[in-house]
């Protein structure tokens, strides 16, 4: 101690530490290069260190004892504090120099024996009484601990302070002596806040669960940790600690944040002293938190997971970090987001983006769970089961993964084959999806062969095609000319069993319909026999035309219905007499030749049918459903069809009156088309002349049909053709 009536001073010239305590120094303390001339006798009484060591440490220099302390805990500032403490003078303890003082008292072993009330039962009582139980003073404790982590940790210091912030994480923060204004503003009216025993008429908002994830993210990385599973061992939910995680890494991993988005509002942390970051390895870093990260399941979770992952790959991290991350993933990849799962190369790699990264990730998915491997149609119902639903997912979310990296020019068949393939074939419900992504694949890549086009379109289920994408893909000219007759074959059979299932509706009473052969033998059979080539191209040029007639099928088959009832109306209401057709039939049969009997019977026999009688054959023309194999014989019923409901219409039409009065003013036309000797002109006028003749125009339609009668009786030709008749 220093002499009586004297108080000691300590100076600082250059790099060395002096006491003025009216004795000349004789003792020399070097500290990490700093030198300390004080006075033996202080020191030796209060640290049993010095006292141990102070024999074999004397030397001679200047007739003075020196003594040199190696790694010397908290350094020469910490040093200054005890050797203050020795000389009497006094010190104030503070949470931001209480671990590296409580660290140098031990290592200089201050302890009672050497005086009542030394320096380490003093930093004992201080830190168990002020630091423990107060939230920020933890704080700062434990940020000043790190430069002393090992002795920290040896004194307990550290466990002490871990413990103590995961019991006040799980408590009201007003309970443990900081302003909750740190943490919430002041609303009104009503409330609970007292200023001088009167009610300020203000109360304080609710805390939130996360106010403490700015205040631990200024700790180190290897302290983090330690707080980290500190609070697992306490039973921290899950989800709290992974959102301190995740807190930690966006503020010190670079890119993180601002793909994670930034948290909205100002930074909660305590208002009363101010921290600065903490120095963080970012590889260390990423390490660790991989570690420390929880087991658990959520889409935010998953995509900070791909984004870390993301980040690692920028970093350039061990493979056993990015193994550990793409196992995570792969636990969860089922809320997983595209934008997410398209990581950009980062590598040499000659592709865009990582698909060998999410290659390993689906391999990652299908182990986690062994359902998967036996998934078989036999295994599913007719709704799908709760446990095929994440695959069902995953297999969606690679083929829109793939339609997006198809664009890259880099990109093999193979990487594309090994994507689809990783699944089973029974785990996508519709094959829309994977057909899109290979077309797409296909036009940014015009340069495969037809081969190693088949062998990806041999991928695709075309029973799972729906019939816009079998519509697509027929149509397709960048599709082998194999797979668009596959395609073409099973969209037949498509439309085959939808009309059935509509017969079947509109006349439950009929038979079960023809059994169907198998799709798959009766494609194989196809695509053996010969001459396939010609029958996909006279496909294709049907198919327009049913394209065309499909969309008005419904539409006439309506206006039929209504015809029908129209024509019976108008029979009734019309004269057989002054019907026009009759009146041809009376013509005819007046400038017929009367030689025979056996001539006139002839002609009565080869009369057009009643309208009963062309009813009955029209009739499975119409309602007909059977696809005929003989394309021939399907055309000319098709036109036989489309013939009849055109002759329909257009009777139909020429009941109205605003027809009729538009039919007559190309009478002159017509008549003079009587004259023309092309068959096929002329053998219409007659029909538009009957459907435009009343009592205005009926002598001149009449004198023009006898003329023209006249000149088809003189030709033999004509009359043996049976056009007119």
């Amino acid at each position: 101690m220093a002499p009586a009536g004297k108080v000691a001073e300590f100076r600082r010239e250059g790099s060395d530490w002096f006491c003025n305590a009216g004795l000349p120094s004789d003792f020399i303390v070097s500290v990490e290069g700093v030198n300390f001339q004080l006075h033996k006798f202080p020191l030796v009484s209060r640290c049993r260190k010095m006292a141990k060591e102070f024999e074999g440490t004397k030397s001679s220099h200047k007739g003075m004892s020196t003594m040199s302390l190696e790694c010397f805990p908290g350094g020469p500032d910490a040093f200054l504090i005890a050797a203050k403490f020795c000389y009497g003078l006094r010190i104030d303890l503070a949470p931001r120099n209480i671990a590296t003082v409580y660290c140098a008292a031990d290592y200089l072993e201050m302890t009672d024996e050497y005086g009542d009330d030394n320096l380490l039962p003093k930093c004992e009582h201080y830190f168990h009484k002020n630091i423990l139980h107060n939230w920020k003073d933890c704080i700062l404790a434990l940020q000043n601990a790190e430069p002393v982590i090992q002795t920290a940790e040896k004194l307990q210091i550290i466990s002490k302070c871990t413990n103590a912030l995961s019991t006040m994480m799980c408590t009201d923060p007003s309970l443990f002596g900081w302003p909750m204004m740190m943490y919430g503003s002041l609303q009104s009216p009503g409330g609970s806040i007292l200023w001088n025993g009167i009610n300020t008429g203000a109360r304080i908002r609710s805390v939130e669960s996360d106010w403490w994830y700015e205040d631990i993210s200024y700790l180190c990385v290897d302290l983090f940790e330690k707080l980290i599973k500190t609070m697992e061992s306490r039973g921290i939910r899950p989800e709290k600690i992974s959102g301190a995680i995740m807190y930690y890494a966006r503020k010190y991993l670079p890119g993180l944040g601002r793909w994670q988005g930034r948290q909205n509002g100002p930074a909660r942390t305590v208002a009363s002293f101010i921290m600065t970051p903490a120095s963080v390895d970012q590889r260390v870093l990423l390490g660790c938190i991989v570690n420390l990260l929880p087991e658990k399941k959520s889409k935010p979770y998953c995509r900070f997971l791909l984004r870390l992952l993301r980040v690692a790959l920028i970093l350039g991290v061990s493979q056993e970090c990015k193994d550990a991350l793409e196992k995570r993933i792969g636990k969860q990849l089922e809320l997983a987001t595209l934008d997410s799962l398209l990581i950009p190369t980062y590598s040499n790699s000659d592709t865009l983006y990582e698909t060998d990264c999410v290659q390993r990730i689906l391999q990652h998915f299908i182990s986690s769970d062994p359902e998967i491997s036996y998934f078989s149609p036999s295994l599913i119902g007719v709704e799908a089961s709760p446990s095929s639903e994440p695959l069902r997912q995953v297999a969606k979310l690679v083929d829109d993964y793939i339609a997006e990296v198809a664009s890259d020019v880099n990109l093999k068949p193979d990487t594309i084959r090994a994507l689809a393939e990783a699944f089973p074939e029974t785990s996508r419900s519709l094959h829309d999806g994977l057909y899109r992504a290979l077309d797409l694949y296909f036009k940014a890549h015009p340069w495969l062969s037809d081969k190693e086009k088949e062998q990806l379109c041999n991928l695709i289920d075309y029973q799972q095609l729906s019939i816009d994408a079998c519509a697509h893909a027929s149509q397709n000219e960048r599709l082998p000319l194999r797979v668009v007759l596959q395609v073409l074959f099973f969209e037949q059979m498509q439309l085959r069993t939808a009309v059935a299932g509509c017969l079947q509706l509109v006349d439950p009473e009929s038979g079960p319909a023809h059994p169907i052969t198998a799709p798959s033998d009766m494609a194989g059979q196809i695509i053996q026999r010969d001459g396939w080539v010609t029958v996909m191209n006279q496909n294709r040029v049907l198919k327009v035309d049913m394209e065309r007639m499909r969309s008005r099928v419904q539409e006439l088959e309506q206006e039929f219905g209504r015809i029908k009832q129209d024509m019976k109306r108008v029979t009734k209401s019309q004269s057989s007499i002054g019907s026009p057709r009759m009146i041809s039939r009376r013509i005819g049969s007046k400038l017929l030749p009367r030689s025979s009997e056996a001539q006139t019977d002839t002609v009565e026999n080869t009369a057009l049918p009643t309208r009963a009688s062309v009813e009955q054959v029209l009739h499975p023309i119409l309602t007909g459903t059977d696809v005929v194999k003989n394309v021939n014989k399907n055309n000319a019923s098709l036109a036989v069809l489309c013939e009849a409901l055109a002759l329909e219409n257009m009777a139909r039409m020429l009941m109205l009156s605003d027809m009729l009065d538009i039919n007559k003013r190309h009478q002159a036309q017509i008549i003079t088309s009587l004259k023309d000797p092309d068959i096929s002109i002329w053998r219409r006028a007659p029909d538009l002349l009957y459907g435009m003749c009343d009592a205005s125009n009926a002598k001149d339609i009449d004198e023009e049909l006898l003329q023209s009668l006249s000149f088809l009786l003189c030709n033999s030709t004509l009359i043996s053709d049976n056009n007119f008749v």
